[in-house]
């Protein structure tokens, strides 16, 4: 490891090849990189692994306490910590606007057979770094003791730190997230090993009956959509709107959803980090469009924008985070070059 400035304790760890997505072309290799915890939210936050105690197999959450911050200034927290995750997790960029040919097989797992014997050794490392924060993340929320017990099965089966996690996190992840940007009471939001939890408070926000809820749901276009807010779909409900999930209200459904970071007009892309995409944290490059009367919104599979009641930030919230301010100004830190499709001004950043 490399301590990259003194003032700015951030640590990058270079790792093996790893597959990564560049815009409009195949898979290519190129080094890996992990970026620290910028220190500007050490002391404000509880970093994940903090929030659990245990060597695996042993696992236990022992903090799910979320602090309660003002709401009106909460996104550019969320947009913070969510991209600080993305750098702590390597970079990972899902390009969704490339052609179906070329996403289907670059969003995949085919990767995995790609692997020489010291790549999957170098992976199970990586996998063993990330896990005290995956069940940091499980801990924000109220199923973490049963989330921990089943992954310590895995790990007393196993007998390797380095197995991936049994169970969808991305629901974790984003509670985790949340929480630790102050929207910590359960009637503003309802941290949950489900998406569809939150996702039914924001429709029930809606209709009037969830008044404390820090986000209202909205159908795509009808709302403009703000970093900070969420973009949910139904992977296995096919759910085309937030009417038709009203009326399953409670019921079980394969959902996902993202937190958006970034937009763009103008290129027709929206930026969204989301957990537990491809195993990993993952920066979302959406097509987006803007069509007659309608606010710009993903033309992909998205059925539920979920809007917080927070004061509007920036477009280009994601540019002007602690993690991407550290990624310009750390002199030995050189961006992966997945990084470069995201347009986030890197080479023109001001440094102090």
């Amino acid at each position: 490891m490399i301590m990259l400035k003194r003032t700015l304790p951030l640590v990058l760890v270079a790792a093996t090849s790893a597959l990564v997505l560049i815009s409009g072309s195949a898979p290519v290799h190129a080094q890996e990189a992990f970026l620290e915890r910028p220190g500007t939210e050490r002391g404000q936050a509880t970093m994940p692994a903090d929030r659990v105690a245990g060597a695996p197999g042993q696992m236990k959450a022992v903090s799910s306490a979320c602090k309660t911050l003002p709401l009106a200034s909460a996104r550019s927290r969320i947009v913070n910590l969510a991209a600080q995750e993305w750098a702590y997790f390597g970079f990972s960029v899902t390009d969704r606007t490339l052609p179906r040919s070329i996403s289907r097989y670059t969003r995949g797992r085919s990767w995995r057979s790609m692997r020489s014997p010291a790549e999957s050794r170098k992976r199970s490392q990586t996998f063993a770094r990330q896990m005290p924060s995956i069940a940091g993340y499980w801990a924000a929320t109220p199923g973490a003791a049963w989330a921990l017990e089943r992954q310590n099965a895995i790990w007393n089966r196993s007998g390797e730190v380095g197995s991936r996690w049994r169970d969808p996190w991305s629901a974790a992840f984003v509670s985790w997230v949340v929480c630790e940007a102050g929207v910590g009471q359960l009637n503003q939001f309802q941290r949950s090993i489900a998406h569809r939890t939150y996702i039914d408070q924001a429709i029930n926000a809606r209709d009037g009956r969830a008044k404390a809820s820090a986000y209202v749901a909205y159908d795509m276009g009808e709302s403009a959509i703000l970093p900070g807010d969420l973009l949910c779909s139904g992977t296995r409900s096919g759910y085309t709107s937030i009417g038709q999930r009203r009326k399953q209200l409670g019921s079980g459904a394969r959902t996902h959803c993202d937190i958006v970071v970034a937009m763009d007009g103008s290129e027709g892309v929206i930026l969204a980090i989301g957990g537990n995409v491809y195993g990993t944290v993952s920066l979302k490059r959406l097509p987006a469009v803007r069509e007659k009367g309608r606010n710009l919104h993903p033309r992909d599979d998205i059925f539920a924008h979920l809007k917080l009641k927070a004061n509007p930030i920036g477009a280009d919230a994601l540019s002007k985070s602690a993690t991407v301010h550290a990624m310009a100004c750390a002199p030995s830190f050189q961006a992966p070059s997945q990084v470069g499709v995201l347009g986030l001004g890197l080479e023109k950043r001001a440094c102090r």
